[in-house]
């Protein structure tokens, strides 16, 4: 006879724990299944081994859909001040890194134990190593086909996550169980991941590997004022990983390298108060000399006295250290890549419980579906706060 249970969740990530033991909490009998072989695999290498699990300024501006309004109703319901209450009862210790990302002080592996006990103390069951072959509908029910044998549920919660690195068991399992249901998949690719460059702009660029500066980045309509990490295989850090949601082959993007500096200004004061200072040297004062030097190589520009700059050259250098363009090669795509953007099409789910329309025993939660945040704790919000409404609701 097949095992019965009130929910099953394929998922053991962010939003398919906190979906399970809010469930459970609520009495109902619940069994997680994941395919690795531990939970959490994403949350534990997440913010460099640290999980910036949420960001105190959530707001719904700060996620991409094709449905804007579907994220509100459960950001609403469950805030970071939520999760945050909770990992204060835990006992874990967290830092605010920049403002309103929260960090553990030690490692993330406090977040996956807090939710696995959570997940215990609820009477959840956890199944690791466990795959799925077969789900299909029973009536006002489900029967999944699994590796554990077959499996019958009252609902089945879909938190599979996106195609963001493969390594880590990512794979299309939830779009395919979404499309086997009829519900449209909108496109997907690589989000908040680094890009990459031609070969000529490698060998450029290879002195500047490890370098880090403030910058602000605009693609398309998105314009972030972060750090950029040029790294051995291109360019990185908070400004391109947040860029890179907006980029799409063929664009490119454009650096303020001085955001900071009123530059046309700064340059006319410099050539008034010393006239005799080199261009190369008023550089060197506003970048990093490795940059500075390297953007005088790449510009051509003569390393004349400021006193010998016309309000023209002046206004020329001004344009170019502030909207410097650059056309990436691509992206290093779903190996090193933070989320998915696209998924599951919202407009066929409840924005309140999660249950796809005409089938309430089937849900939808998480990176699968088509809600994607910005870097700095977004999408960790996003998988607590839909956790949390689908589990008060199935």
């Amino acid at each position: 006879m097949p095992s019965s249970y009130d929910v099953i969740v394929i998922g053991a990530g962010a939003a398919g724990l906190m979906c399970a033991l809010t469930a459970g909490y609520r009495g109902q009998r619940v069994r997680v299944i994941d395919h690795a072989n531990k939970a959490g695999k994403k949350i534990l290498m997440s913010g460099g081994g640290r999980c910036n699990f949420t960001n105190l300024a959530t707001a719904p501006r700060h996620f991409f859909s094709r449905n804007p309004h579907f994220a509100i109703s459960a950001l609403k319901r469950y805030t970071p001040q939520h999760f945050v209450e909770l990992v204060e009862r835990h006992g874990i210790e967290y830092v605010e890194k920049a403002p309103g990302q929260l960090f553990c002080a030690d490692s993330a592996k406090a977040i996956v134990e807090m939710l696995l006990t959570e997940c215990a103390w609820a009477g959840v069951e956890v199944s690791l190593s466990t795959t799925i072959e077969r789900v299909e509908r029973l009536g006002e029910g489900m029967r999944l086909k699994s590796s554990d044998g077959t499996l019958d549920a009252g609902a089945v919660v879909v938190a599979s996550g996106g195609l963001s690195i493969p390594t880590l068991g990512a794979s299309g399992f939830g779009y395919e169980l979404a499309r086997q249901f009829g519900l449209e998949v909108t496109a997907t690719r690589a989000a908040l991941v680094p890009f990459t460059v031609t070969s000529q702009w490698k060998t450029a660029l290879a002195a500047l590997s490890g370098l880090s500066c403030p910058v602000a980045v605009s693609c398309g309509d998105g314009h972030y004022r972060e750090p950029l990490l040029f790294t051995h295989r291109g360019l990185s850090g908070p400004a391109m990983l947040q860029a890179s949601s907006h980029w799409e082959p063929g664009m490119a993007l454009t650096i303020d390298w001085l955001p900071h500096l009123d530059v046309t200004e700064t340059l006319r004061q410099g050539r008034r108060e010393a006239p005799r200072k080199r261009l190369a040297g008023w550089l060197g004062e506003h970048l990093p000399r490795r940059l500075a030097q390297a953007l005088g190589e790449w510009q051509a520009w003569p390393d004349a006295p400021l006193a010998d700059l016309s309000n023209a050259q002046i206004e020329a250098l001004a344009e170019a250290l502030t909207r410097w363009q650059f056309k990436p090669a691509g992206t290093e795509g779903w190996r090193t890549a933070e989320v998915t953007l696209g998924g599951v099409d919202t407009r066929a789910i409840s924005s309140k419980t999660f249950a796809v329309e005409g089938l309430p025993q089937l849900r939808f939660i998480g990176e699968v579906l088509d809600v994607t945040g910005q870097l700095g704790g977004f999408n960790f919000q996003w998988a607590w706060a839909s956790g949390v409404a689908c589990g008060q609701a199935v």
